[in-house]
């Protein structure tokens, strides 16, 4: 078990619901994105708890997927990627509002990525769209969480648009 994933802080009602949005996330990695992130099938995946300052890499070329917003890119390893409050997400919101573990995004080995909602109290959106289930991202879909806002990006996609790239 992941232990950025434990929900003994939370209170008898929402730890259940955390659960359930636990189990989802972790039955969608599959086993190819389960050997990848344990680091057999994927040695260059890109270490978690790292940003990259946007002003001096306008072009992360190096990574195959990853948020970003005015000032920071948040490099997304394959497998499992945590946003929320909490100093051990990979990527690192620090708002009173933003759940520890507020949503994950799941890169897989093969191709695509997923967002995951995990019982947030104030909700993951995407596109504006409040989750109610794992939605699969594309190349310039903003996930928000509080008032931060991330755009993702992917070398996955070969049909990303000009807007996407442009934004590069």
């Amino acid at each position: 078990m992941d232990p950025r994933l434990n929900s003994i802080h939370l209170e008898a009602p929402r730890r259940q619901d955390y659960r359930r949005a636990r189990e989802a996330l972790l039955q969608a990695r599959g086993n190819n994105t389960l050997c990848a992130e344990q680091g057999y099938a994927d040695p260059d995946s890109s270490p978690s708890n790292t940003l990259i300052q946007r002003a001096e890499h306008p072009d992360p070329k190096a990574l195959r997927c990853w948020l970003a917003d005015d000032l920071y890119i948040y490099p997304l390893k394959t497998g499992l990627n945590t946003l929320g409050r909490s100093s051990d997400n990979d990527v690192v919101v620090p708002d009173c509002f933003t759940s520890r573990r507020h949503c994950a995004i799941v890169v897989h080995a093969g191709d695509g990525c997923e967002v995951h909602d995990t019982a947030s109290k104030n909700g993951t959106f995407l596109n504006g769209a409040k989750l109610a289930h794992p939605a699969p991202l594309k190349p310039g879909d903003t996930i928000r969480v509080c008032d931060r806002e991330f755009v993702f990006f992917s070398r996955d996609d070969k049909r990303r648009s000009a807007h996407v790239t442009a934004t590069l």
